[in-house]
């Protein structure tokens, strides 16, 4: 196993082909899935022939970036991922944050443990000048961590889908935090 980032709770490792089942749990989950397209049922063949192989060609594309599994240490078990990656159009010293966790490891600090993590490695091993976050407006949950690890709003903007879910129209929302204000959050 490849651990990529250790915190007091979490193991963050690099995905493998063996983590199908457990992606396919966590994408088959209606609640997980609310906020990204509604709910509806996952794609095993999606998965294996798509999402995947695309969290796995980030490690060689972008050294220190990509997807992560996030493992409860105590128990071993796969809570979701995180991933930490420049996107098309951006910088790598300009990356974005996120995470999809399981419904029972909600509530319990680990998205914003795992999320201050990857902030902190980020800034002082990655050469990140800003880190950025995005969600649709009305997910508060996801909102709450962004401002839990220091995160600002930047911007509200709306975006066009082909088949809309419920809350599109209160449009998306980005957060971010520069090197500057986490160094000031961080000494003081």
């Amino acid at each position: 196993m490849r651990v990529f980032l250790e915190t007091e709770r979490l193991l963050l490792r690099q995905f493998t082909e063996a983590d199908v089942d457990e992606l396919f749990a966590l994408y088959d989950d209606p609640g997980v899935m609310r906020f990204l397209n509604g709910g509806k049922p996952a794609d095993r063949a999606e998965i294996i022939e798509l999402d995947l192989p695309a969290f796995l060609g980030y490690y060689e594309r972008f050294p220190g970036y990509g997807f992560w599994a996030a493992i409860e240490k105590s128990s071993g078990a796969f809570l979701g991922w995180f991933h930490f990656r420049p996107l098309r159009g951006h910088r790598t010293d300009d990356p974005e944050l996120g995470y999809r966790l399981n419904r029972s490891s909600w509530g319990k600090g680990y998205a914003t443990e795992g999320s201050l993590a990857l902030l902190d490695k980020g800034f002082t091993e990655l050469g990140a000048h800003r880190i950025w976050a995005a969600t649709m407006a009305v997910n508060l949950g996801s909102r709450r961590v962004m401002e839990k690890i220091g995160m600002r709003h930047v911007r509200t903007y709306h975006q066009e889908f082909d088949d809309p879910i419920p809350g599109t129209e209160e449009g998306e929302v980005e957060y971010a935090i520069t090197l500057e204000e986490w160094q000031a959050r961080s000494s003081g």
